[in-house]
């Protein structure tokens, strides 16, 4: 944006006051438009404002320089898709030319974020930039936005919450994401990074190369052959780390806390039995690491866009974490083949990490001695200090977040609602531990944090050691008015969540790792006053809801109001005094 300059961007004391008003002042104010409030600038002289970027709805221009973009040649040749039988497929990673090329193309086009207020709509954002991005390039990405929602829309529950339509990322609502310890491949969460491709399996390979004794190309016909690799079946829960990622931007502003990042809620996680072979066993059937190799970086055929770079979709692991049979190559998913959105027809599943690493389409693998220097795994997914932000960000100051930290979530009841219970409020919802571990106790509290409710054994799904437990409770609530419950989780390692999101705040908005708390408004039947006024208005059939509107009739009458001031003497003390004082006045 530049240094603002007096007479755009800056203003002393006296011009601070002249600002006139505009139609959403009082959302600015309040801090409902983060986005949209000035930055004040007190390091001058004078304090003065810088204003924000302004963002526009508009169509596409695409061509902006065209002279750049005529320089590329045919796109349409140059980004076609890249092998038979592979739609949607782009090689990136093997043509530095290709990458550079599309690199001058999208630093010729002027695309825009999509900011503002997150809007109440399904889907939630558009994802303008990428649909951008892919136009520009051109060649096999153009048509991909469309093809992507077309499949979104045949293989996910019509109930699903639309994040982000582009690339998709979706949760399922807050009723559905523990109505089952399994959760059904319609209503699995997607994080997508790019587009959806479409690769037929007979035309599928895997290209395992890097620092192995014998680089091999497999088909899925190898990988499946079970004479050579012994079949693995697996529950595993993967999780985004940006699950809960609203509580982060609800209190505290962070980088793309308007529209940029989904705004995740708790339904970024999901549970399935995964089928396939350990990836361990592939590695040995090319003889094994070599010359150093400590890492393997896994290759998804999707299309992925960073600070106007295009490439693979990549990330690594550590050759430790393949050695304990913990990552495997997946191609069915609750007993079906894998849906084109999770991947098909071989992913990867990375149990107990972000996932993040858990790659889609895969279609090589690279064994190398450090961890992956791409974007992906140098640039995000980075876990920075507090203080870390716009101004001073560095990667080595992330640290690159691998296990999934202990976590919970209430699915029910929600946020803001009225609860009319007869002593205790029925709660449900998860609980979850990366790294192997499991939930071995979920604790639930109604005043905020002060006293805690075991959940019962029993009211908890059965323990597995990449997997979530769903639970219940009924927990005791004597009080009414708001009230705020609480959500905590202790793992088999006494690990536990911070109490509060400050604990858990970072520049990306990623591991909202915190107790999970709700505010709800308590309506307790077992009291005599509360039971009679609610048969009142069943009485009267007039609807309790909103709890906020008045009531419209009398609610205590004037014969019960003298009387009681009658007994218990009125609003204000009487002094004593003296009866000459009367006299006296």
């Amino acid at each position: 944006m530049g240094t603002p300059d007096k007479s755009s961007t800056s203003m002393g004391r006296q011009q601070q006051a002249d600002l006139p008003n505009r139609p959403d002042e009082w959302k600015i104010e309040q801090g409902l438009l983060g986005a949209s409030l000035p930055i004040l600038d007190q390091s001058a002289p004078e304090p003065r404002y810088v204003k924000p970027m302004e963002y526009k709805p508009r169509a596409y221009r695409p061509r902006e320089n065209q002279a750049a973009i005529d320089s590329v040649g045919d796109r349409d040749k140059l980004f076609a898709d890249e092998r038979e039988g592979w739609a949607g497929y782009v090689e990136w990673e093997a043509y530095p030319d290709k990458k550079a090329a599309a690199h001058k193309i999208l630093e010729a086009h002027d695309a825009k974020f999509q900011m503002g207020p997150i809007p109440g709509q399904n889907p939630v954002l558009e994802g303008v930039r990428w649909k951008q991005w892919h136009t520009a390039v051109g060649g096999g990405l153009t048509k991909f936005p469309d093809l992507s929602w077309e499949i979104v829309q045949k293989e996910k529950h019509k109930d699903m919450l639309h994040l982000l339509q582009f690339p998709y990322n979706g949760e399922p609502p807050k009723r559905l994401v523990t109505a089952a310890e399994i959760t059904p491949n319609p209503l699995h969460f997607v994080r997508n990074h790019g587009g959806i491709p479409h690769i037929a399996k007979d035309k599928y390979s895997l290209q395992l190369d890097g620092l192995v004794k014998f680089p091999h190309t497999f088909t899925l016909d190898d990988l499946m052959d079970e004479a050579r690799f012994p079949r693995m079946e697996k529950m595993v829960t993967l999780q985004c780390s940006g699950t809960r990622r609203i509580e982060q931007i609800n209190l505290y502003a962070g980088e793309g806390d308007e529209m940029i990042n989904a705004p995740w809620a708790e339904g970024a996680i999901g549970t399935a039995n995964y089928f396939g072979i350990s990836l361990k066993k592939v590695i040995k059937a090319c003889g094994g690491l070599v010359d150093g190799g400590k890492h393997l970086e896994f290759y998804g055929a999707d299309t992925y866009f960073k600070k106007n770079n295009v490439m693979n979709y990549l990330v690594s692991v550590p050759w430790s974490k393949v050695k304990a049979n913990e990552v495997m190559l997946a191609w069915e998913m609750n007993g079906e083949p894998l849906p084109k959105i999770h991947g098909y027809p071989l992913r990867v599943i990375v149990m107990g990490y972000i996932g993040a690493r858990s790659v889609k389409w895969l279609y090589r693998i690279k064994a190398i001695d450090t961890p992956s220097l791409a974007p992906v795994q140098s640039q995000e997914y980075l876990y920075f200090n507090q203080q870390v932000g716009k101004h001073n960000q560095l990667m080595t100051s992330g640290i690159q977040i691998q296990e999934m930290p202990v976590s919970s979530a209430i699915m029910s009841p929600w946020t803001k609602q009225i609860v009319i219970h007869n002593g205790a409020i029925h709660c449900k919802g998860w609980a979850y531990s990366g790294g192997g571990r499991w939930p071995e106790r979920v604790e639930l509290s109604a005043d905020g944090g002060f006293s805690w409710y075991a959940v019962a054994q029993d009211a908890l799904s059965h323990k597995k050691k990449f997997a979530w437990r769903t639970w219940e409770i009924d927990l005791p609530c004597d009080v009414e008015g708001w009230i705020e419950i609480v959500c905590r989780c202790w793992d088999n390692s006494l690990n536990t969540q911070p109490l509060n999101v400050r604990a858990a705040w970072n520049w990306g908005l990623h591991v909202t790792s915190s107790a999970h708390r709700i505010s709800i408004y308590s309506v307790n039947k077992t009291r005599e006053i509360t039971a009679r006024r609610l048969q009142d208005f069943d009485d009267r059939g007039v609807s309790f809801a909103p709890l906020t509107v008045p009531t419209e009739w009398p609610i205590q009458s004037m014969d019960d109001y003298v009387k009681y001031f009658k007994l218990h003497g009125p609003r204000d003390a009487e002094n004593e005094y003296d009866p000459k004082d009367l006299a006296e006045d």
